[in-house]
Formats: C-alpha cells, sequence, structure tokens
C-alpha cells in the first residue's frame, strides 16, 4: 500500500520511506477531493464514500489519509470547514470548497491531463486510446 490507497480485493501493503511517488498519490488525493467538493459541502466519510463509489470501489480512502488531507487542503486556504449536525444527527465537521480551492483544482487537472497523457504515450497508447 503507497500511502492512501488499498485495493478492493486486499492487495499487497508496501511498507517504504516516502518517496517522491508518494507524494505524487498525496497530491492525487488532495485533487481527488477537491474535485468531490465540487458536489457541494460534505464531511468527511461521505467525501471518502464518493471518491469509492465513483471510482467503482477501486479505490478505497482511509481515514488515517483523508483527514490529514482535509486538514492540509483546509491550511492552505483550499477548503474551509464548520460544525454541524450529520444525517445520523452526530456532531461532525463539514468542508467547503473556496475559489482558491477551485482555483488549485484546474490547476491540478491540467497537471493530471498532462501526466496521463504522457504515461499513455509511453505505455504505446494513441490519444484515442487505441494501441498502436
Amino acid at each position: 500500500m503507497l500511502g492512501f490507497f488499498r485495493s478492493s480485493n486486499g492487495g499487497a501493503r508496501v511498507a517504504e520511506k516516502p518517496r517522491s511517488d508518494e507524494e505524487m498519490l498525496k497530491g492525487t488525493l488532495d485533487m481527488m477531493i477537491l474535485r468531490t467538493m465540487l458536489l457541494g459541502d460534505a464531511h468527511g466519510h461521505t467525501i471518502a464514500k464518493i471518491i469509492e463509489r465513483t471510482s467503482e470501489d477501486v479505490l478505497q480512502v482511509e481515514q488515517g489519509s483523508l483527514y490529514p488531507a482535509l486538514y492540509r487542503l483546509e491550511d492552505r486556504g483550499w477548503l474551509s470547514s464548520y460544525w454541524k449536525a450529520s444525517e445520523n444527527n452526530r456532531r461532525a465537521k463539514f468542508y467547503r470548497l473556496t475559489a482558491a480551492g477551485r482555483k488549485q483544482l484546474q490547476r491540478e487537472a491540467k497537471r493530471w491531463e498532462r501526466m496521463t497523457r504522457a504515461i499513455d504515450l509511453v505505455m504505446g497508447k494513441s490519444l484515442e486510446g487505441e494501441e498502436p
């Protein structure tokens, strides 16, 4: 397991010192959280469930990665937060995407598009998704 993902089929765990690929995964989690927040305000559990459901349960966000990411995004001014009762009437911290967060999401989405295009080129896929 690198950082925050575990495969839905219980894939192998990797215990290593943080590496640059883990930093990329952290950035990917941040981007997915920001993208999820376009749907509206949500608390952590809901954010994780939306990411899982949207990925068809391939990606599962663990609490040990989710909450540090939420705090990091809030510290950077990309999310704001407030307290209110959740669906089950428990007090929960809800997060909201800020204008700065929207701008950051646009930057991250462009970076992601460049990276995935470059990887597709290296792996031999054409821009239309067909093999050469």
